[in-house]
């Protein structure tokens, strides 16, 4: 065999095995610091630094090597990160990711920055929003970011998707955030409140208010999956969990976890990550996944759900 057909070879079974294996949604922590401190999170400080500048575009490199197609900014706030435009501007210009996105408490949004986000070219900007009034649980509610969302709404060139968090606030409040978001035009989606593990954990009259504000999200939203129906309706909704393959959560300090609550189960180095991680965790079983109200997990996972995954032998 010469050379040259070797390495026509040596590309089809590249291609073949990002197929396979190769993460559709990958998640990269720029800042672990957050400017607020809503009680029901536990993926932020209020001291650490933003993660160096050209470290995080060596770790998007690697992700980009390891066949990622879409890329998603968090912390913590990623709007506290100085360097945030140009690593959105590396992500679509440079690396040329399919999809670039963040997500913001929106807190620190202001025409400048939009305008600059505008320029840099990101694609999708999701805010979460608790409630209406604040509380002891969180200040992330439409009183607090009623003039941010008009920002939005006037200058943002990107898409915008605001969650109600069914959960975090007097249930009706949930709605209402939904109501909200639909009347400026951004795109409605629910999210279940989970504790420090995953697992959802709601009220009757939290559940009846998740059917209420289904019937406002249009049946077509790719968000708005049936697993969280099936979650409330039975106690869990099991799906093949591709968490370390399909999906990549790396935290600020570079380690790759199944997710942002499994960190202290499952961590490697992203630049030693390769391969043979890729294929291992798309076959490993995870424990908590029958529960797990992730919906970028779920996702990133349900394209395979008719392949095979290893017997349930770890522990999560």
């Amino acid at each position: 065999m010469n050379k040259s057909v070797k390495e026509n070879v040596s590309k089809r079974v590249r291609f073949f095995n990002r197929i396979r294996y190769a993460p559709w949604f990958s998640q990269l922590v720029i800042i672990r610091r957050c400017n607020l401190s809503c009680t029901y999170c536990n993926e932020f400080d209020q001291s650490s630094s933003p993660v160096e500048l050209t470290t995080l575009k060596g770790r998007l490199q690697k992700l980009k090597s390891l066949g990622t197609y879409a890329i998603n900014l968090t912390g913590g706030e990623p709007t506290l990160h100085p360097d945030l435009p140009e690593l959105i501007r590396y992500c679509r210009e440079d690396l040329k990711f399919f999809r670039t996105s963040m997500i913001s408490n929106g807190f620190l949004l202001k025409e400048e920055l939009i305008e600059k986000l505008n320029r840099a070219g990101l694609q999708d900007m999701q805010i979460s929003i608790d409630g209406v009034q604040p509380n002891e649980t969180t200040v992330k509610v439409l009183k607090s970011l009623e003039k941010r969302l008009e920002l939005l709404k006037k200058h943002a060139k990107f898409n915008v998707v605001v969650s109600a968090v069914v959960g975090s606030c007097p249930p009706e409040e949930s709605f209402t955030v939904i109501q909200h978001a639909k009347s400026m035009g951004f795109k409605p989606r629910v999210l279940l409140i989970h504790d420090q593990e995953g697992q959802v954990q709601l009220s009757e009259e939290q559940l009846k208010v998740f059917y209420k504000i289904k019937k406002l999200i249009p049946k077509g939203f790719p968000e708005f999956t049936d697993y969280r129906e099936t979650m409330i309706e039975q106690g869990k909704a099991p799906f093949k969990c591709r968490a370390g393959s399909r999906y990549l959560y790396v935290d600020e300090a570079g380690l790759v976890s199944w997710c942002s609550q499994t960190r202290s189960v499952f961590s490697k180095p992203l630049m030693d990550y390769g391969l043979v991680d890729l294929r291992r965790e798309f076959y490993s079983y995870k424990s908590c996944q029958d529960h797990c109200t992730l919906g970028c997990v779920r996702a990133a996972s349900s394209v395979d759900g008719w392949r095979k995954q290893d017997i349930k032998k770890s522990i999560a």
